[in-house]
């Protein structure tokens, strides 16, 4: 900045008596530096003058021009305070400025920083810092030494120990200039803090000293003392001559503050610590269950895994686990509470149609039970009739004991009824079948039978099949068993072909049902012909509920259902007998060698309009088979006349086709 005398341009007026001052921030010193300095010249500046002062004190009085014999020019030297201000006085005497055309002095200053750091005044009594000073704009720094520390008054430094933290697993520790005494003070602070889940032992060396008194009470640490701070336990005090051992503490962080006054005498201790893992508690067992690894001790981070024995599976809250590990924590215990092994379930076994399952080892569905399958006997058995178990494994499925891999099928009895008849007497007049002794007769609408042969087939005669609806077999029409049943679908014999009513060549039929028919006791079916059927002098059993002779000799159809054994006739019999026949009658049907005839040369039994479609049973191999349906005949019970019967196991082959393809 500039500073000048007024007016520059204009000699100095008389008594002239001016003053400026000059001031920078706090930490400058003023530079002033004269560009002009015109005052009149004389020893020691006595009439006119610029002084310049600090605080008071005379820097510097000046007067005279540049290379003028007298008076005291300041040159361009810069002038520089010892602080942060300056005061410029300027005089003149009473002489007349005619005689002297002096202009006075220009100038100009700046702020510079002091060097507190390296001023030997700032220095002479002492230090501006004990130890290190930083030179700043505007001020200074002091900092201490490594091991020491500054002090309030922010000049002087003293020993400190504040180690910081230690998070080394292991490490050594010991007081300032142990194992002699520190040369002042201390005030240590010390912390060893490392990683959650681990704690630290403390083990302090034989050499241990510090200062104590002995009081009435024993030892005491007035003065000087070591303090160990474990958190949420109270702080351990040492002093004395006796080393601390060993110390093994519950925590992964200790604080140790040492402190000992300038008065005294403490060498001091050293330590060496380490850490060790968190030890969790023994996890203990788990019923039918093993916990691996199997080690002295679990620490922390250690892993525990759970698995059950064969066939039990791992549970915890009522919830199944997959698989289980559980964790030793920081906090010494384990992240998870052991699971349970229960035992695993495979559920309720596949039912079986038309049979049962029981249990004949375990119970509740549960593993290494075994169950075994059986049908409703007498009226369905297992094929091979052997015995079908099946066990609950592991894996939680029911598996077969033996060979067979899949759930068994309970195949219908056939020709087996539960209820024994007996007695020869024709239909015509012939004996009531007790209820459940044919149980495979059916009964169809608008007069005719059929037999039952599978659980959704009826065997009947193709000529019966108009508006089919079917009956099963009864005691009396009124009294039926099981309800009324209409056909899902009809199938005649593809070789039927009766236009007129002479040509029963082919007279078969089946009936499907809506739905499968369940067997029990008045309801079964009766088997199909075996391979070899062997007819001749052969007795079956035909019934139905066909026409019969009343008390009074006259006709009509059964309320009841009949029955009446008949012999099978040799063929050329049946033959003759027709040829008889078509002598005199014209409207003779054709027999075939698809059918067979049946009957007494005397007529007193036989079958008649009503039983057509019905069952000619055969008896063999401890059950009865269908060898016949009725088919037709000329005339009921004529002497030297038969019924004919379609011969059934011609079309073994065509029933199982219709029966697989639909």
């Amino acid at each position: 900045m500039e500073i000048s005398s007024p007016p520059l341009s204009q000699p100095l007026p008389p008594n002239l008596q001016q003053q400026w001052e000059l001031s920078v921030p706090e930490g400058y010193r003023i530079s002033l530096t004269f560009t002009h300095l015109d005052i009149e010249a004389f020893a020691e500046c006595q009439y006119d003058s610029l002084t310049i002062l600090y605080k008071g004190k005379v820097l510097g009085k000046f007067c005279g021009q540049e290379n003028s014999a007298d008076g005291h020019h300041p040159g361009v030297q810069p002038i520089l305070s010892p602080g942060n201000t300056l005061t410029l006085v300027m005089q003149t005497d009473e002489n007349n400025p005619e005689h002297h055309q002096n202009v006075g002095f220009s100038a100009h200053y700046q702020a510079k920083d002091i060097d507190e750091c390296s001023d030997p005044e700032l220095n002479a009594e002492a230090p501006v810092c004990s130890q290190m000073c930083l030179n700043m704009l505007g001020s200074y720094l002091c900092s201490c030494h490594h091991g020491y520390e500054l002090r309030r008054d922010q000049r002087t430094c003293r020993l400190s120990c504040m180690g910081g933290i230690f998070n080394e697993s292991v490490g050594h520790l010991s007081s300032p200039g142990h194992p002699n005494a520190p040369p002042q003070e201390v005030s240590c602070q010390y912390i060893i803090s490392v990683e959650p889940g681990f704690r630290i032992t403390l083990n302090f060396s034989d050499i241990f000293h510090i200062e104590s008194m002995e009081t009435e009470e024993g030892q005491s640490c007035p003065y000087h003392w070591l303090q160990v701070t474990v958190e949420k336990e109270n702080p351990v005090t040492f002093c004395g001559t006796k080393s601390p051992g060993v110390m093994a503490l519950n925590s992964n962080t200790v604080q140790l503050d040492y402190y000992t006054d300038d008065k005294g005498l403490s060498n001091g201790w050293s330590l060496d610590y380490t850490t060790e893992r968190v030890r969790c508690p023994a996890p203990g067992t788990v019923a039918r269950g093993r916990i691996t690894p199997t080690l002295d001790e679990y620490l922390y981070r250690d892993y525990i895994f759970v698995r059950c024995q064969t066939g039990y599976k791992l549970m915890m809250n009522g919830q199944e686990m997959t698989n289980f590990a559980a964790m030793c924590q920081s906090n010494g215990q384990w992240h998870l509470p052991l699971p349970e092994c229960h035992i695993i379930d495979c559920g309720e076994p596949e039912p079986l149609l038309n049979g049962g399952v029981s249990f004949i080892s375990g119970d509740l569905n549960q593993y290494e039970s075994v169950v075994q399958y059986h049908c409703d006997e007498p009226y369905y058995s297992l094929p091979g009739a052997v015995n079908v178990s099946f066990s609950c494994e592991a894996d939680r499925k029911w598996r077969a004991v033996n060979d067979f891999g899949l759930i068994p099928i309970c195949l219908p009895v056939c020709g087996k009824p539960r209820v024994d008849f007996f007695g020869i007497q024709r239909i015509i007049g012939g004996n009531d079948a007790p209820q459940g002794s044919i149980p495979w007769q059916v009964r169809i609408s608008g007069g005719g039978g059929g037999m039952l042969i599978a659980d959704r087939w009826v065997l009947t005669a193709a000529h019966l099949m108009i508006g089919v609806r079917m009956f099963w077999e009864t005691n009396t029409w009124s009294d039926l068993p099981v309800p009324n049943a209409t056909a899902a679908s009809v199938h005649l014999h593809p070789g039927y072909n009766n236009p007129n009513g002479l040509n029963f060549d082919n007279d078969i039929a089946l009936i499907k049902l809506p739905a499968p028919v369940t067997f029990h006791k008045f309801v079964m079916p009766i088997c199909l012909p075996p391979e070899e059927d062997t007819l001749q002098n052969r007795t079956g059993v035909v019934s139905g509920f066909g026409l019969t002779n009343t008390a009074y000799g006259d006709r009509h159809l059964s309320m009841k259902l009949k029955y009446v054994h008949l012999p099978v006739v040799d063929p050329r019999t049946c033959s003759k007998s027709l040829d008889i026949i078509r002598r005199t009658k014209s409207d003779v049907p054709e027999e075939s060698h698809n059918m067979f005839c049946a009957g007494l040369p005397d007529g007193k039994k036989d079958s008649c309009q009503g039983d057509s479609g019905g069952p000619f049973a055969l008896w063999s191999n401890d059950h009865y088979w269908a060898a016949g349906i009725v088919s037709w005949g000329y005339g009921c019970a004529k002497a030297g006349t038969y019924g004919f019967y379609t011969r059934v196991s011609n079309y073994v082959d065509w029933i199982h086709k219709t029966m697989n393809e639909n």
